[in-house]
């Protein structure tokens, strides 16, 4: 049986769930609602306060679904009690990060600034303090979506692995490079 897909997941205080007959799992909280289809080979049962996931057998293309699904279902209820957050900093001299609503204006190092627009469902703060790097945090509710918009504004500005300098998450470790030795 997959370790993941045979836990069951609890369902905090504010969170409803629901299955409804074509396969689509919807959970509402505090923070909003996420919908997710499910395979139809794959069952979803809400009973006592918690969410069951379970396959028909144990084929490899099952057992990977069983995880998969009970991680996305685990994924969405933490999301809309809790919600999720990304953190990055901008590394480098001169960079800056302003937001404005949902606009998030980014001067990385080229001629010009970077205008991103964010989705509606993930909203974004800028902190710049005195002798500290600029820090972009991401908040959201949906995971997945969140995780594609902080990849996309890393991929803006990577960081090169000779200084370090670039778009990175917090608490990421670059391995860095050795430059060249001068000849004597």
């Amino acid at each position: 049986m997959s370790r993941i897909g045979k836990l069951p997941i609890i369902i905090p205080e504010g969170v409803q769930v629901k299955v409804s007959g074509d396969n689509v799992v919807m959970v509402t909280g505090k923070l909003g609602e996420l919908i997710q289809t499910i395979n139809p080979d794959i069952t979803v049962k809400v009973e006592d306060g918690k969410v069951i996931v379970q396959r028909p057998s144990d084929d490899k293309k099952h057992k990977s679904m069983h995880g998969l699904y009970r991680a996305l279902i685990a994924n969405m209820v933490i999301g809309v009690s809790e919600g999720f957050k990304i953190v990055q900093e901008l590394v480098g001299i001169g960079y800056k990060a302003q937001a404005n609503g949902q606009l998030l204006e980014l001067s990385v190092g080229y001629s010009h600034n970077i205008f991103f627009e964010l989705p509606p469902e993930v909203k974004v703060e800028t902190r710049t303090e005195r002798g500290k790097y600029p820090i972009i945090t991401l908040t959201s509710n949906n995971k997945q979506l969140l995780g594609q918009v902080a990849a996309k504004i890393r991929s803006l500005r990577k960081p090169e692995p000779y200084k370090g300098k670039g778009i990175r998450f917090q608490d990421e470790i670059i391995r860095k490079k050795a430059g060249k030795v001068a000849a004597e």
